[in-house]
């Protein structure tokens, strides 16, 4: 497999080199490092965020991220990825968890797989040599533990989930899915691909049980927001079985919320386009996408967005439960 992965690069690489005479009559080869596409897919900048680790060379030891007892802003730079428990050849990072305060866990999951290698391109070549070594079987999920329920939603590449009844859902870039406590499923893909995920322990009621979601966020209707400007769209029915829902908000440059919000419920942010500023507490954040916040019960919270194009965030929320109740 690795000796196979090497020589179709090689293969590649002098395919992609293209001889020719300079001014001064030596022979040259155009540069190969130049492999930024014209047009970026949705959520591109989740996961290639403008301040990424590559563009923080001249400054050691800076981060945007902070945590306090109230609140947390996790940014791209201060990600760690390790090997996802019960998952095969897949990566996580952990970017909110009950360390925290919170009662929900949200992570990034990486599939590993084949990515698509334009021809010329260097750094593509690279990436698809340490891929292949990776990849020599498929990627899949593993099941929560027990009365944990799970929501995914993919902001790269594509998968396939898979229920123990044999139904198979292909979900791609804004697509997400509900999978309830204890219900039998797969994630399993050959390709690349990238998931949020937020898994958090059912708060039953006691009469009945929630069933499993899929959709993408386009079909999603868009909904009343009394005194305010955003775009609202709930992602997860709001029958009261439910015990928390996400959704998606968008603003358009300059907009942002009238309400200084100050409640008991959770909530777990991505920012999934564009850039702004969130208050949080005392405190004012500049952010983008892929930036990450927890905001603790009764943490003052604001948003404003900046910039030329448009914000788009994922936000979880606990919801249909009595604040009494453990």
């Amino acid at each position: 497999m690795q000796f196979f992965c090497l020589y179709f690069i090689s293969l590649l690489m002098l395919g992609s080199m293209k001889l020719g005479w300079t001014d001064s009559g030596f022979c040259s080869a155009p540069t190969l490092l130049n492999t930024e596409p014209n047009s970026k897919p949705l959520y591109w900048k989740v996961i290639n965020p403008t301040l990424s680790p590559s563009h923080l060379r001249d400054l050691p030891g800076f981060t945007r991220s902070v945590y306090k007892r109230d609140h947390a802003l996790i940014t791209p730079e201060s990600h760690v990825f390790s090997p996802l428990r019960q998952w095969k050849n897949t990566l996580g990072a952990y970017l909110i968890t009950p360390a925290m305060g919170s009662h929900f866990v949200m992570y990034l999951a990486k599939m590993q797989g084949y990515s698509h290698v334009e021809a010329g391109s260097w750094n593509s070549m690279l990436m698809l040599l340490s891929v292949c070594i990776l990849a020599s079987k498929n990627s899949s999920s593993g099941l929560p533990d027990y009365d944990i329920e799970r929501f995914i939603f993919v902001v790269q590449g594509s998968t396939s989930l898979k229920y123990a009844t044999g139904e198979i859902h292909q979900l791609k870039v804004d697509s997400f899915a509900y999978l309830p406590p204890n219900f039998g499923h797969s994630l399993e893909g050959g390709t690349s691909a990238t998931i949020v995920t937020v898994e958090r322990r059912y708060a039953s009621l006691g009469t009945s049980t929630t069933e499993p979601v899929v959709g993408s966020t386009d079909t999603q209707p868009l909904l009343e927001t009394p005194g305010e400007v955003f775009d609202l769209r709930k992602l997860l029915p709001e029958s009261s079985i439910y015990d928390f829902n996400i959704h998606i908000m968008d603003f358009q440059p300059g907009e942002f919320l009238n309400v200084k919000e100050v409640h008991y419920n959770q909530h777990g942010l991505l920012l999934l386009e564009g850039q702004g500023i969130y208050r949080l507490g005392d405190n004012w954040y500049p952010v983008q996408a892929g930036d990450v916040i927890w905001m603790a019960p009764f943490v003052p919270q604001w948003y404003a967005a900046l910039g030329k194009t448009p914000s788009r965030y994922l936000l979880y929320k606990d919801v249909n439960r009595d604040p009494l109740l453990p």
